[in-house]
């Protein structure tokens, strides 16, 4: 069965989609949660150790506290109150924790540090796992045994005004609610004001009993325009007051002889030197935790605090409260917090904690008796038992309070040891389902390496012997054999499996699959190793066996350089030096062929219109002898010295664009250009830099338009400097005092309008390139007014500091397809891996990591008056994957050029396919086998991710691709 190779490619890339999705799903562990009842009861709380006669035996101490006040700034970070600027940014916050009656510590929030999986670590006190980051954006109700359910069922009433994930996670459970949308960044204002009306008529009811205020506006701060802006302080100062107005009012219903209150400051997370968060650095996770209580002894002064586990305010509340801890919590009491309460009550609290982990510890692990906390546990609880039973005898002896004291530090390090383990037992993992996915990304990957030679042949066509592999014999054994495996392990798992939970149809589909790849895949390594020496088809189609230049040393030494170096953690959280080190690599390697070409070949043809042939049409379709005439090139002479030129402008490029944005893990904390072009002293170079961008992106862009669509990309591209000069970014010459900012809603509708335009122009000349006339002139304009199109709506979502990255891209591509690739006669081969190269070192240059926090989530709300999922979803992925898709539709619009372009085009999705492929491969066997170490949650699941979204970027290009190849063959 011969196939051409775009469409093999295509068939591999979506079978690896599928196979990686079920790789995913097996990857994404479930939570650790207990197997006992679903929620715990005061009916289940253990007695004290060896007593049954004690009143309080077998029941929670009473509350510590009366009334509870949660307020969670988001992204509150921890040196915003214990800083330096604390006392600017919230003085009277830093006041009480300097002087009055608290207890201030720093609680580290685990990754991923989005909010919902935060607010489920705050109320269960589990650790959420990464899927939650997917989760965050339609949160479903929690079933898990957490804090809120607890209070519900104890009769106590709550309040909630905030963030409306709180709703969601817990529908029903509050009295009294109003939730706002946690996802619309552009405003930062009225989503606080809409919890703060509802403060002053709360505060003076006495019909509640927990009281949570989530604010938001800080957050959508930083993502707008990061921590170190002039709207944080004016935030924090807001926040501050209100605060103070509700610790006001606390005191002054507090009755004399009644249960203190208890007023929490928190955040659920950080953020980062950028303003987003997500990852795991220190300002994503270090976040403040201040109690404040007339209960806890008075400050003297300013002491550092101590560092607590967010997992640990859940089990602190759910005893000041009375309530028992949720099942699967894995966090431990903090201490001090209790440190009124008399000593017997102090160790009733501990042993409840102890009880709790150690139950969930048995419920977890199977070695749970080797484990040192449980051990010691047992020991403190036994000490426990010898110590109540003195004390109700009546002893008062000193040392019985020593041994009391003992006691009290043996059941800490209890709590400690059995904290870790079950924190680093971060999950059950389906293993079966990523062991299937596995093997499907493998077989595809050793299918398209056994296809090479094929797929890049003169005919860009592939043999497979599909056939012949039904119709034998090893065929049918394969698929008895695995479908007595299939039964074999979904009848013995000990958990469930989502591949067992499929219909037996879609199973034995997925049996079928595998049995006919590895059938074809053994027919082709049989069909190889027997054809005679000599006869393999030869990379270009050029006979007499492979021949490879430096060019394509370095291309596949750096291709496989770089999938092995994902093996190590390092170089996953800086993967950008490793593409920044082969970008450079090969803009010295084209230079080297561009002096080898002009210098040492004297070749009599140089310079002939053959060597000359137009890339893409001019302006109105006309032909135009040479591509050099739009750029002002008329003589070979100015070739020569431009061509020389380009590698070294392209490394200058590339030299300034990873000075504007510090990525990775390292050194991102580092001062770089943007931040400085950010600066309010220095808006007016912004300024002037993003004019200048936008005028050569408008220079680089229209020569290959028609006269409307230049008209549209000038009048769009001007409406992208109004929307950021009405989001407060740059400014007008006339502009004075940087002018009143605003949501720029109308500018950027503004913008959506000529882009549309664009898009649909381009559109329409393609499909009448493809349905009405064979023109290949109009094909190739339509196809440059779709990249047009998608130009001008990459500039509207960039950030003003990172319109140079736009337009450096365009510059680097212009000067590359008119001076080197075709200049050179690169193969679609080479062109492609280039393209790919350029493409994920410019995902770098924006600004990107492989860390959710670099994720600029505010580009989703472009013009948007409310939170609406789909288009905010679509504008923040296309604003990350900017430049892999930028890079993509370049090679696109390349490759439909060639004079041979259903070749061309066969052979770059092939390479595409074969490069997604090997790293795809090499990563789902890595992630398999690092599954249990605690990092694989801050560096490999984001990477993984960013991975599977960059496969489904390749199948839509490919597919595009050969839709429109298909369509021109007869």
């Amino acid at each position: 069965m011969r196939i051409r190779s775009s469409v093999f490619a295509c068939f591999c890339l979506i079978l690896e989609v599928l196979g990686i999705a079920l790789f995913l799903r097996g990857f994404f562990p479930v939570p650790i949660k207990s197997s006992f009842s679903s929620k715990s009861k005061l009916s289940d709380v253990p007695p004290e150790p060896f007593t049954g006669r004690s009143l309080n035996s077998s029941k929670v101490p009473d509350a510590l506290f009366k009334r509870v006040v949660i307020v969670l700034i988001d992204a509150l970070r921890e040196d915003f109150v214990f800083g330096p600027n604390g006392r600017k940014y919230m003085p009277y916050i830093r006041h009480l924790v300097e002087r009055g009656s608290t207890h201030s510590f720093v609680a580290k929030a685990r990754p991923p540090t989005v909010t919902m999986p935060r607010i489920k670590a705050l109320t269960t006190g589990s650790i959420p796992g990464f899927i939650d980051v997917v989760m965050n954006l339609n949160s479903p109700a929690l079933l898990e045994d957490n804090l809120i359910w607890q209070a519900k069922a104890a009769g106590k009433r709550m309040v909630f005004y905030g963030d409306d994930t709180w709703v969601k996670l817990f529908p029903k459970h509050f009295m009294e609610y109003d939730g706002t949308t946690s996802f619309f960044v552009s405003d930062y204002t009225e989503v606080d004001n809409n919890v703060t009306r509802h403060l002053d008529s709360t505060l003076k009811r006495d019909d509640w009993d927990i009281l949570i205020l989530h604010y938001l506006g800080l957050d959508h701060i930083g993502h707008i325009s990061g921590p170190h802006s002039s709207l944080i302080q004016p935030k924090l100062m807001e926040m501050d007051d209100i605060l103070k107005k509700i610790h006001g009012s606390l005191i002054l219903k507090e009755a004399e002889g009644a249960l203190p209150y208890l007023l929490v400051l928190c955040g659920d997370h950080g953020m980062s030197e950028t303003g987003s968060h997500g990852g795991s650095s220190e300002h994503e996770v270090n976040t403040p935790l201040v109690l404040i209580s007339p209960a806890f002894k008075k400050k003297v002064g300013m002491e550092k605090p101590s560092t607590v586990e967010q997992v640990d305010l859940t089990p602190t509340l759910a005893l000041g409260l009375g309530l028992p801890i949720s099942q699967n919590s894995v966090g431990r009491l903090i201490q001090p917090v209790v440190d009124e309460a008399s000593l017997r009550d102090q160790l009733r609290f501990l042993h409840l904690n102890g009880h709790q982990l150690s139950y969930l510890l048995k419920d977890s692990m199977p070695a749970y008796e080797k484990e040192e906390g449980y051990e010691q546990f047992r020991v403190a609880e036994k000490s426990h038992g010898n110590w109540v039973k003195l004390v109700v005898e009546g002893n008062t002896s000193e040392v019985l309070t020593n041994m009391g004291k003992k006691v009290f530090k043996q059941y800490l390090e209890a709590l400690r040891a059995m904290s870790e383990a079950l924190s680093k037992q971060l999950g059950k993992y389906d293993i079966y389902s990523m062991v299937v996915g596995m093997v499907l990304v493998f077989q595809l990957l050793l299918l398209l390496l056994l296809a090479m030679p094929e797929a890049l042949s003169s005919a860009s066509e592939v043999d497979l012997p599909v056939s012949s592999a039904l119709l034998s014999l090893p065929f049918y054994l394969l698929c008895l054999l695995l479908s007595s495996v299939h039964v074999l392990v979904c009848t013995s798992a000990e958990s469930s499996c989502y591949f067992c939970s499929l219909s037996w149809g879609l199973v034995f589909g997925a049996v079928a699959l595998s049995s006919a790849l590895l059938c074809i895949l053994l027919s082709m390594a049989a069909r190889r190793g027997a054809k005679p020496p000599g006869k393999s088809p030869s990379h270009g189609g050029v006979s007499g066996g492979w021949s490879l230049s430096e060019l394509d040393i370095l291309l596949l030494a750096g291709t496989a350089g770089h999938t092995l170096s994902l093996s190590a953690s390092s170089f996953v959280e800086e993967e950008h030096q490793v593409w920044y080190f082969l970008l450079n690599t090969l803009c010295l390697v084209v230079f080297q062929d561009v002096c080898r070409k002009y210098f040492r070949e004297r070749r009599a043809n140089f310079g002939s219109l053959e060597d000359d042939d137009y890339i893409l049409p001019s302006n109105e379709g006309d032909v135009v002898a040479s591509p050099l005439a739009d750029l002002g090139v008329t003589d070979a002479g100015s070739e020569k010295w431009l061509a020389l030129a380009t590698p070294p402008l392209t490394l200058a490029c590339c030299r300034l664009l990873r000075s504007l944005n510090q990525t990775g893990v390292q050194w991102a904390h580092l001062p770089d250009l943007g931040h400085w072009l950010n600066s309010f002293e220095h808006k007016m170079v912004l300024s002037l830099f993003a004019a200048l961008s936008l005028a050569l992106i408008y220079f680089l862009v229209q020569r290959r338009c028609s006269w409307v669509s230049k008209i549209a990309l000038a009048l769009g591209l001007l409406g992208v400097y109004s929307y950021r000069a009405a989001v407060g970014n740059v400014v007008f010459p006339w502009q004075h005092g940087g002018g009143n900012m605003s949501k720029g809603t109308v500018e950027a509708r503004f913008v959506y309008v000529f882009v549309l335009g664009i898009l649909f122009t381009g559109s329409k000349d393609l499909l009448r390139s493809q349905v009405i006339t064979a023109d290949a002139r109009l094909k190739s304009r339509g196809l440059w007014e779709i990249y047009s199109g998608v130009v001008l709506l990459v500039a509207l979502l960039f950030r003003a500091h990172n319109l140079p990255v736009l337009c450096c891209c365009l510059l680097v591509q212009t000067l590359m397809a008119q001076f080197i690739w075709k200049k050179l006669h690169y193969d679609a081969a080479q062109t492609t891996i280039m393209h790919y190269w350029f493409g994920q070192a410019f995902f770098y240059f924006q600004g990107n990591s492989n860390s959710i926090a670099t994720v600029d989530i505010s580009v989703g709300f472009v013009g948007l008056e409310s939170y609406v999922e789909a288009p905010a979803f679509f504008l923040t992925a296309l604003s990350t994957y900017a430049g892999p898709l930028l890079w993509a539709a370049h090679l696109v619009c390349y490759l439909s050029s060639e004079k041979r372009s259903s070749v061309a085009v066969g052979h770059g999705c092939y390479c595409l396919a074969l490069l997604r492929s090997v790293p795809a491969a090499a990563y789902v066997v890595l992630v398999t086998a690092l599954r249990y170490h605690l990092f694989i949650w801050s560096v490999f699941s984001p990477k993984l991710l960013y991975e599977s979204m960059h496969t489904l970027l390749t199948v839509a290009i490919c597919l595009f691709f050969t839709t429109m190849e298909q369509s021109r063959r007869p």
